[in-house]
């Protein structure tokens, strides 16, 4: 049997994000191309390594009211149960109740990217996301009730010195719970999330930091099962002239 080491495994998947991370952030002069190549980059881990059954893409969310959320760096989606995803010159539009999880994709980590990540995650909180009973052999299950929508920031570097500080803290907790930031990641020191339980952030200083947020996110995601049933109607009463909600 070959001599295996899952821990070099795990560091060869974390120096890989790393590397391409460094290098949109030092290789590339032009702040849209390398927030673009900071983007691809994370979409490309999630891309990789989530299991089948979630997807990820740059795209805007609408609801069954016709409501828009800002277009989102990264969308984590259900596409296995997603009855339609469309697209429209080349921009994606996924609806609500397929969303598990977005995230903004930024160079650096400040207040300003903290707060803008924050009013990104409300403009997808605030959509409506419609659930139907579910027939079975047995009978109907009733409605389910959607998931918590799960929202954070990904960055390379922090521009505070601790990354993980007051500063930090302050800029997480001012915001209401529609902007709540769950789960967070610079990939060159760390990564943070929202713990329910005791209502407070919890800090991880770590040298293996992308895989640390790749697996918590991974267990999230777990926790919130599959997405509703889609009430199918309720987007095509849009297709009948004056019928719209």
């Amino acid at each position: 049997m070959a001599d295996w080491s899952l821990s070099t495994l795990l560091t060869q998947l974390h120096d890989d994000i790393e590397r391409q991370l460094a290098f949109a952030r030092k290789g590339m002069e032009h702040p849209v191309v390398k927030g673009d190549a900071s983007e691809a980059t994370w979409l490309k881990l999630l891309k990789t390594y989530l299991p089948e059954r979630y997807k990820a893409d740059k795209a805007f969310v609408v609801d069954s009211q016709g409501h828009f959320s800002e277009q989102i760096d990264i969308v984590v989606y259900d596409r296995q149960y997603s009855p339609f995803i469309f697209t429209f010159n080349d921009q994606l539009f996924i609806p609500a109740e397929s969303v598990y999880a977005v995230f903004e994709a930024k160079q650096e980590l400040s207040a300003d990217i903290v707060r803008y990540a924050q009013n990104k995650a409300t403009s997808v909180r605030k959509l409506k996301r419609t659930s139907l009973p579910i027939p079975h052999a047995g009978g109907i299950y009733a409605a389910k009730v959607p998931m918590p929508l799960i929202s954070g920031v990904l960055a390379f570097e922090s521009g505070w010195t601790p990354s993980f500080g007051v500063a930090l803290d302050r800029a997480l907790k001012v915001n209401s719970t529609e902007g709540l930031l769950n789960l967070g990641c610079v990939a060159a020191h760390g990564h943070f999330y929202f713990d329910p339980a005791t209502q407070d952030y919890v800090y991880r200083s770590e040298g293996k930091a992308a895989t640390a947020f790749l697996f918590k996110l991974i267990a999230m995601l777990q926790m919130c099962g599959t997405v509703p049933m889609i009430d199918i109607d309720a987007y095509a009463n849009w297709l009948i002239p004056d019928a719209q909600p």
